[in-house]
């Protein structure tokens, strides 16, 4: 697993250049500390976050918290929001580690070779909204455009901010004795506005001063992502 792994962090590497799409692709990572099983998922996204291609964020959930460690990073936010997406894909549970690729495609975390596969189909993929970000001391200024085939039903925007990265020192629960790293980790996901495709959408924000920020334009019900942003 460990050479399968960094075979295909290279190629990844290697691939980045080529033929760059016209928007970012949006890969979220539900993951959790006190899962075993998550760490070779969070390493996936460490190498991710690395790609000007690819907006890598991480959300940790809550659900894991009761077996002895809690994860001080998550938020029930982003199990709500795990949820959407299971409901949206007519499914009925959720786990980790699961990554969402646009939106739209599930995959597990830790199946770099299929996860490879879907980040390269949407980033051949068009998209359907053109955002554009401006940093003005801790504001930000949105500025977003439809492209063809803007889809009916309108869209949401979403504001993440996101803390490049940590350690964290595991005490107890399934990952105790470990020191491990985390990349992206998202602190909120706040919905600004609604936009139906029409004209421009335009919007000024106050973040923390300095933070990264991601800018997410998604059809609602948590439906695909149409156009994506980010400043680091």
């Amino acid at each position: 697993m460990t050479r399968l792994y960094f075979w295909i962090v290279a190629v990844w590497t290697s691939l980045a250049g080529w033929a760059m799409a016209e928007g970012p692709v949006v890969v979220e990572l539900f993951t959790s500390q006190g899962c075993s099983s998550c760490p070779p998922a969070d390493k996936l996204l460490a190498e991710l976050s690395k790609r000007d291609d690819i907006i890598a964020l991480a959300l940790h959930v809550d659900y894991w918290d009761y077996i002895g460690w809690k994860d001080q990073f998550a938020d029930p936010a982003n199990t709500v929001r795990q949820r959407g997406y299971s409901r949206a894909a007519g499914k009925r549970s959720i786990y980790t580690p699961q990554m969402v690729v646009g939106g739209k495609d599930h995959v597990i975390g830790s199946k770099p070779m299929r996860l490879a596969e879907l980040i390269e189909i949407h980033r051949a993929a068009p998209i359907s909204a053109n955002v554009v970000l401006e940093r003005d001391g801790n504001r930000i200024v949105i500025r977003v455009t439809a492209k063809d085939r803007f889809p009916d039903g309108g869209a949401v925007v979403q504001v993440a901010t996101y803390k490049p990265h940590e350690a964290v020192n595991i005490r107890r629960g399934e990952n105790a004795g470990r020191t491990l790293n985390y990349y992206n980790i998202v602190g909120d996901i706040v919905e600004v506005g609604k936009w139906d495709g029409r004209g421009a959408y335009r919007a000024t924000v106050r973040v923390p001063d300095g933070a990264s920020v991601a800018v997410l334009v998604q059809q609602r019900n948590h439906g695909p992502i149409l156009g994506a942003a980010q400043l680091r």
